[in-house]
């Protein structure tokens, strides 16, 4: 009886299929990622081509090939405009609003949080704070707008305890504070959770030894929890930097009015305005590509900051 010759594959063909098999695996993922890439280059890519109407004097009619050229006469009526500073300053003041309260809260929260230990409270509070996260500015606009309303639940409890009522909507004196407010609502359950994250990153056996040497929960938290949570609040504030002129087009929007102009209109609701109610194309391109080349500025600013003081690098 003939028996069946067994051969060892050598080492070099055993490598060469690994690198087959590993070649097919990145190929699978590079796969994977083609239908979003697809969507980025037609929704981001392909509109860039527009930016061309900033210094044209574009006319719908003769499209962008057929429309005059302006220079760069777009850029100076907009510095020339008595509105443009107003407009600066809100977005400004609406978005560093945002990123300081932003900053402060969730990490106060995730601190709170961080000290209960009936596991079922804490999770329960950790879903219900993180649900309007996921909720759009159009449904929040219209529950604050019934909330704030000069006839709304504030203002019925206000006049309950004999206090007039408040134009919350109405006002330029309540109406940057209102957006700020419900912002930092609306997100610090999501920054919760990465700092609560962070948190579990700290090695237990330091709370145990600042026991042992008579250290109470305020010690602990001021010399072991806060410097173990320094570098993602470093991240996350050098990060926050590139959206300074992100004031928040959906949440404006939908909570704006003509007689909050003052203090509410900011760089991205002009921009509609100018473009899609006045139909001034060019001028409304003009003032987005400004806005964004200073975003990318301030972008690569904030990367820098973050690759020098938490370690953080995409490259």
């Amino acid at each position: 009886m003939a028996q069946a010759e067994t051969t060892i594959p050598p080492k070099r063909e055993l490598r060469s299929v690994k690198k087959k098999r590993k070649r097919f695996d990145e190929m699978t993922y590079h796969f994977m990622l083609l239908p979003g890439m697809v969507m980025l280059f037609i929704f981001s890519i392909v509109p860039m081509f527009g930016v061309i109407m900033a210094f044209q004097k574009f006319i719908p009619a003769k499209g962008i090939f057929g429309s005059k050229w302006a220079g760069l006469s777009n850029f100076t009526y907009m510095f020339q405009l008595p509105d443009a500073k107003q407009i600066f300053i809100n977005t400004l003041v609406i978005a560093v609003g945002k990123i300081v309260l932003g900053l402060i809260v969730p990490i106060v929260f995730a601190l709170l949080l961080n000290e209960v230990r009936l596991k079922v409270f804490k999770s329960s509070i950790q879903t219900i704070v993180y649900l309007p996260h996921f909720m759009s500015w159009v449904v929040l606009g219209t529950m604050l707008t019934m909330i704030f309303s000069f006839d709304g639940m504030i203002n019925n409890f206000l006049e309950l305890l004999g206090l007039e009522r408040i134009m919350f909507l109405a006002s330029n004196d309540w109406f940057r504070p209102l957006l700020i407010v419900t912002d930092t609502w609306k997100e610090f359950g999501y920054g919760t959770i990465v700092y609560l994250a962070a948190l579990t990153a700290i090695n237990p056996a330091l709370y145990e030894s600042a026991a042992m040497d008579g250290a109470n929960r305020w010690k602990q938290t001021l010399h072991i929890t806060l410097p173990g949570m320094f570098p993602t609040i470093i991240l996350l504030g050098t990060l926050s930097l590139g959206n300074v002129l992100n004031a928040g087009f959906d949440q404006v929007f939908n909570l704006y009015n003509p007689l909050v102009y003052e203090t509410g209109d900011i760089i991205d609701t002009f921009v509609y305005r100018m473009g899609l109610i006045n139909m001034q194309y060019s001028f409304a391109t003009a003032i987005g590509l400004m806005k964004s080349v200073i975003s990318f500025v301030l972008i690569v600013i904030s990367y820098k900051l973050a690759s020098k003081y938490a370690g953080y690098r995409i490259f």
